[in-house]
């Protein structure tokens, strides 16, 4: 049928097959804005339109539905490359980040102000409740529509964006624009999905219902003889060689426990099969043709039944080591079956998949069984955590093609280059024939350091030599992707009368799921990055992480931080309790500070020995100085309404910026003929603002504008290697590696210039805008350049510098956060009246896109506090797999007074004295909010998501 309406102030006209959907139209014609990361449903505002001036999702609608409508997407709010007003103004508020969803948000908003040129902060909050965004917290939008009103009147508006650090410096410690901030807010081809070659085939998966299963047999040649179909995979025709999805440095403390496809399913969404056919609609009628037989297993699902004795085995089969092996190897190996593929362990980390264990650990400095029989008082407390999804608004995908020889991934991927080693190592081909190109990424959040899907389209395009494209549903992201980690953990602590610590024990167990991914460094770093914030001459640790049939688990913000956080910080306050003191007092006498050696450090490496550390910066003291005054601690609130209570918290966090001793960043960086400069760079940016941290590291070093520095980041063929982006390394590892290539090239063109200007270099220096001065005279960058690069005379050639930078030395951000609530005692109800998170991250490199980090970080840890939890039913299929029955919060969920303070520290490692902040504030909410509940209504919140039903259930009402 043929339609028309008015797209973007233009007439079009489109013929269309019944029942095509809306935003697939829209994409056809080249709307690259409207996107998909809610199958249809409607919830995360991806696919947001205007349709006759009401905002309406474009997935909901079938094409038909557009007939004689006049529709409006971002497209049409700038001019050429000019953005609009709203546009500059999240981009300048350091609210386009990941920005699968900005445009949608400039739309929406556009559309309020032209409404209404004056709106209210429920106005603000009613225009943007169905936009999903999981990186900025949304506090900023409503400082960005104040900015975009005065834009409106005056274009070159700017005002006070974010507050300013380091006067000695042009760039670092002031908001300036995201460097890709622009494109994405315009909805430019940014994406994987936007790369997609148009004779692409679809790749989908037939996966388990079942949680443990054997594939008794299956039959694809229905799927096979279908027209359009490409290739079918299964076990019985892909790679056997075992792996881990971990994009952790080489060699990994994960165990290589699964294969392309397995025999063995072992969760509900496991992979059985894959279809490559010409479209989707063809792979997924094929997927429908293939007959598979299953002997269903007993599962197991919780470290309990995991651990008891005779508990089915989730990895059966036998285990090798490449170096390390215990020397009972052969005994364990005793009756185990080949068919369930071999469990490869690079080094001992203390699994045994004889007892489902995955890994395990024990360490700690003192003595604490001495700790605790000197103490006056001795807490022992448990405390649970849920499987939370990170939820990202792009789905994971991927789209490879051949290049001549070579493959190609287009990836939305954390670590361009542990995908191209984990691929090339399971195609059996070497890693010079695969390209690895991050495209920008909507989104990952740790679950991007996993490789899940592109290993299978990888071989699918090395085998068929067809270009190949996949995206994940959102059912698969619940089902198939990975999760944070549930845990277990028991904490013990002795402390004399007057609240000295003399011991603290962690006992940490945690659920895997089926598969050994980060099975060690994710429960250590619920140690590592919780137990040094404490003072104490005793400290112990045992973690065990078990084999289960659950969803997979894996990396998620903040690793296995906010689980630990959660656990010592909740007792600590506790203890307060049992002592009779004040809960702040309590924290500021045993709090670690600067100048302290962290000796605990010794036993917290990642499968290997760890390194002390002296805490050369720490903020905690300004931070619990100003948020005390902030919350106005020690002054106890009532309520008007004798049903609801009201009480404060405080918890203190940290986390770490990479990891000394294991990570690397590399960088190079050229000067062109006309004096501008190309940064090439390893690090893969993902929304986070790396590569603007990276041209800033540039630009201050050189002295010129961030104009004048382009940047590609994240490319295995054009860049150097880094280790990836987690571990919030981003900006201590890669900014240290582009500021120390900077220096190299400025001291290569200081020598030049000297020759240049008959003068001694060491009386030569760079200045702003771009100018090598001396006693004598000066040069631009350009003269500088064409000199080199003139064939005349015997000239040096390009100027071009490399650096990496590697370090055992650690840079720690700190953080308090206190909020106040407000329980209902009738009814369970928990309101967040206040919440303030004030960081040390040092010297904010982006102040702007920092202050939205910190929003993010904290709203998504509310969310698994209050309301995120995966629920399975009695066979471990998941049942809440849509935003219908998962609540991330959105931004009627904020609290109604949200606060985030940076707290200014110098660090003597970090660039220009800057730590990480992509993690830490991750860590507060969950112990926070406890303590607060606790000091309203008198009960302890121990598991996670503090639901109604469990507050009235501890406070004895159910």
């Amino acid at each position: 049928m043929k339609i028309q309406f008015t797209l973007n102030n233009k007439a079009r006209s489109f013929d269309v097959a019944p029942g095509l959907s809306a935003r697939k139209l829209l994409q056809d014609a080249g709307i690259n804005s409207v996107r998909n990361s809610d199958d249809g449903w409607g919830n995360t505002g991806s696919d947001t339109i205007i349709l006759d001036g009401y905002p309406v999702n474009a997935g909901l609608l079938i094409a038909a539905q557009l007939e004689g409508k006049v529709i409006k997407t971002v497209e049409s709010l700038s001019s050429g490359r000019n953005l609009s007003a709203v546009q500059s103004a999240l981009v300048d508020m350091g609210l386009v980040q990941s920005a699968y969803n900005s445009p949608a948000a400039a739309l929406v908003l556009t559309d309020l102000l032209d409404r209404n040129p004056d709106p209210s902060k429920e106005e603000i909050q009613d225009a943007l409740s169905g936009i999903l965004h999981r990186d900025n917290g949304y506090q900023p939008y409503f400082q960005a529509v104040e900015l975009a009103k005065k834009r409106m009147k005056d274009e070159s508006f700017t005002g006070d964006i974010a507050p300013e650090f380091r006067e000695d410096l042009r760039d670092v410690g002031t908001a300036r624009r995201k460097v890709d901030g622009p494109m994405l807010a315009r909805g430019e081809k940014a994406f994987v999905e936007d790369k997609k070659a148009a004779d692409a085939c679809v790749l989908k998966m037939l996966r388990s219902p079942h949680a443990h299963a054997w594939i008794k047999s299956i039959d694809t040649s229905e799927a096979e003889a279908m027209e359009g179909v490409e290739i079918v995979l299964t076990y019985k025709n892909t790679p056997e060689k075992p792996y881990t999805t971990a994009g952790q440095g080489f060699p990994e403390p994960s165990p290589y426990d699964k294969s392309m496809f397995n025999k063995k399913v072992r969760h509900v969404g496991d992979r059985v099969a894959a279809v490559v056919a010409v479209d989707e609609e063809t792979a997924l009628a094929a997927i429908g043709k293939i007959k598979v037989e299953y002997d269903v297993l007993q599962p197991i699902f919780s470290v309990d039944e995991a651990a008891a004795p005779g508990a089915p085995l989730v990895q059966g089969g036998p285990m090798e080591y490449v170096v390390g092996a215990p020397d009972d190897i052969d005994d364990l190996n005793k009756g185990t079956d080949p068919a369930e593929g071999t469990v490869v362990y690079q080094f001992p980390i203390g699994g045994n998949t004889r007892k489902n264990i995955a890994a395990s650990v024990t360490g700690g400095i003192g003595d604490i069984d001495k700790g605790i029989a000197e103490a006056d008082v001795v807490l022992e407390r448990e405390y649970k955590t849920s499987q939370i999804q990170c939820t990202p608004a792009e789905m994971h995908t991927v789209h490879t093609y051949m290049d001549g020889d070579r493959l190609v991934i287009d990836a939305s991927t954390q670590v361009p280059w542990h995908l191209r080693r984990i691929v090339s190592t399971l195609l059996g081909i070497r890693e010079n024939k695969v390209h690895v190109k991050k495209a920008r990424v909507g989104g990952g959040y740790g679950s991007k350091q996993d490789v899940l899907l592109e290993d299978v389209a990888a071989y699918a395009t090395w085998v068929t030599g067809k270009p190949v494209f996949s995206q994940y549903t959102r059912q698969e992201e619940f089902e198939s992707c990975s999760t944070r980690f549930p845990m277990t953990i028991g904490v013990k602590i002795g402390a004399k009368k007057d609240g000295t610590l003399t011991a603290v024990y962690m006992n940490v167990k945690a659920n895997n799921g089926p598969f050994g991914n980060h099975c060690l460094t994710v429960p250590m770093n619920a140690c590592s990055k919780s137990l040094p914030l404490f003072l104490c001459d005793n400290f112990k640790f045992d973690v065990t992480t078990y084999y289960t049939n659950i969803p997979p688990t894996g990396a998620y913000q903040g690793y296995g931080a906010p689980k630990g956080s959660y656990a010592l910080q909740t007792a600590i306050a506790e203890l307060a309790e049992e002592l009779g003191m004040d809960h702040l007092e309590l924290i500021q006498k045993n709090r670690v500070s600067e100048g302290v050696m962290l000796e605990i450090l010794r036993c917290l490496g990642e499968g290997r020995e760890g390194t002390p550390a002296r805490v050369e910066s720490c903020g905690l003291d300004d931070a619990l100085d100003k948020g005390s005054k902030m919350i106005e601690w020690g002054k106890k609130e009532e309520s008007d309404d004798p049903d609801w209570k009201i009480g404060k918290g405080v918890a203190i966090i940290q986390q770490g910026s990479g990891l000394p001793g294991l990570d690397q960043s590399n960088a190079d960086i050229k000067m062109l003929a006309d004096g501008t400069f190309m940064l090439h760079s390893g690090g893969a940016d993902l929304g986070t603002g790396l590569d603007t941290v990276c041209v800033k590291m540039a630009s201050e070093v050189l002295k010129v504008d961030m104009d004048l520095v382009s940047i590609l980041s994240g490319d295995t063929d054009n860049t150097p290697f880094d280790t990836g982006a987690y571990a919030s390394s981003g900006t201590y590892f890669s900014g240290n590696a582009a500021k120390k290539a900077s220096e190299k090239l400025l001291d290569n063109i200081l020598t030049v210039a000297a020759e240049m200007l008959e003068e001694p270099k060491e009386d030569l220096q760079p200045e702003y805008p771009g100018y090598i001065v001396g006693k004598k005279g000066k040069l631009t960058y350009r003269e500088i350049a064409h000199h080199c690069e003139s064939g005349e005379g015997d000239g040096p050639g390009q100027m071009v510098a490399h650096a990496h930078f590697v370090t055992d030395d650690a840079a720690f951000p700190y953080g308090a956060h206190f909020c106040q609530v407000a329980v209902n005692v009738k009814t369970g109800k928990v309101k967040l009246q206040k919440y303030y998170a004030l960081q040390d991250i040092g010297t904010p490199i982006n102040p702007e896109i920092a202050l939205s980090q910190i929003y993010g970080g904290v709203l998504k840890s509310i969310g698994h506090t209050m309301w995120e939890e995966m629920v399975l039913d009695e066979k471990g299929k998941c049942l809440t797999t849509n935003f219908d029955t998962y609540h991330v919060p959105m931004i009627k969920d904020l609290p109604e007074d949200f606060k985030a303070e940076l707290i200014f520290t110098e660090d003597p490692f970090g660039p220009y004295g800057g730590k990480s902040v992509s993690e830490i504030s991750t860590n507060g909410a969950a112990p926070v909010i406890a303590a607060a509940i606790h000091d309203a209504v008198g009960v302890w919140m121990r598991s996670w998501p503090f639901s109604p039903e469990k507050v009235l259930k501890e406070l004895g009402k159910i």
